[in-house]
């Protein structure tokens, strides 16, 4: 074998290492840190972040010191990945993502200053309170160049990718109506701790109750399934009907997203008999319904009774945030306009805009498509 042909032959050999190595999760595990402990979802990252072989923390920031203790010594972590200053904590460590667990309204904030020393942002959904702060949110990714992703919940779940699945392969036919339900018995009566309640009930600190806090799951589905267009219009209703527990924001809302062949009613609350995170897709040709995170109920035109299917799992660097996360910022991953990424997430929170306007005033509120 020539000089030449045997070194193409190690260079090829050194890439499908390399590329299998990546395939078997012994990439280098991405920095992350993560900013704020006031949102109990955070619970959940800690107790997945020990089995994670895609991320390393390296780093805590947290004002409140007698939170971070509570912390520290509840998931044994060292003193040494605590801070109390977000950006002398960015200016040290220079991590490659931060992974946000503040107050909805402090998101902005946040990923700003993420944004300026170069750092992409992972932030629990929804994106922001405001439209206002959604737009400066994607100016801020754009002038930097950093991923702003947003972490949801059903974004892991086996039966919605199926769901969505199926539509995108013309199983049902053209989408006629898309229902949503979301929600639980309500925070204080699952036991939401003292350091989220007084927020989450604060329509300035989260930018609602119930609509805000499960409406945007409906939202974004809805955006996916639509290939990201731009809804007509947006009708809303809110209303309070535990006053005496949420008297400063709404506990159950409707809402009706209007697409040119296809309505979406999302149905986020706070007073469900129990928790449900559930969606109906219904076809021209058949319908999908989600039941828990893996099985559905589907039918199909010509079929005499529905069939309950369990999906199928979830594709490798999809299955779940942490994955998800190491996968973009490697470059495996493309966003796009997928459930996380950043474009899908301006139309939710324009959504969510125009619901909370439309509750307001009682009027539908049109929208047209953002400025590019």
């Amino acid at each position: 074998m020539s000089t030449r042909l045997l070194f193409f032959a190690v260079a090829i050999s050194s890439l499908v290492m390399v590329s299998e190595a990546t395939a078997q999760g012994t990439a280098k595990p991405v920095r992350v840190a993560i900013v704020g402990l006031v949102h109990g979802h955070v619970k959940g990252l800690l107790s997945a972040l020990p089995q994670s072989k895609d991320v390393q923390l390296v780093a805590i920031v947290e004002a409140d010191a007698a939170l971070s203790k509570q912390y520290a010594d509840h998931y044994h972590l060292e003193q040494s990945l605590f801070y109390n200053d977000l950006s002398g904590m960015l200016d040290k460590l220079h991590p490659d993502a931060v992974l946000v667990y503040s107050t909805i309204k402090d998101h902005r904030k946040v990923i700003e200053e993420a944004a300026r020393h170069g750092v992409s942002s992972m932030v629990e959904k929804p994106l922001s309170t405001t439209l206002e702060d959604a737009l400066a949110i994607r100016a801020a990714a754009r002038e930097h160049h950093v991923q702003v992703l947003v972490n949801y919940e059903t974004t892991w779940y086996a039966s919605n990718d199926e769901a969505l699945r199926e539509v995108a392969q013309g199983k049902l036919g053209e989408i006629r109506k898309v229902v949503v339900h979301d929600g639980h018995e309500g925070p204080k009566e699952i036991g939401v701790g003292p350091e989220w309640l007084p927020w989450l009930t604060d329509p300035v600190q989260d930018g609602a109750g119930a609509l805000f806090d499960f409406g945007c799951y409906g939202a974004d589905l809805m955006t996916v399934l639509m290939h990201g267009a731009t809804p007509l219009s947006v009708t809303a209703v809110m209303q309070t009907d535990k006053p005496e527990i949420y008297p400063r924001v709404d506990d159950d809302a409707t809402v009706i997203v209007r697409y040119p062949k296809t309505q979406a009613v999302l149905m986020p609350s706070w007073d469900w008999s129990f928790a449900r995170k559930d969606m109906e897709v219904y076809g021209v040709n058949g319908y999908a319904i989600t039941v828990a995170g893996d099985k559905l109920r589907v039918r199909y035109k010509g079929e005499a009774a529905e069939s309950v299917m369990t999906a199928p799992p979830l594709a490798e660097g999809h299955r779940n945030s942490l994955e998800y996360l190491a996968g973009v910022l490697r470059g495996t991953v493309k966003p796009e306009n997928d459930l996380s990424s950043l474009p899908t997430n301006l139309i939710v929170m324009q959504i969510l805009h125009a619901a909370r306007q439309s509750a307001r005033t009682g009027k539908t509120v049109d929208l047209k498509p953002l400025a590019p």
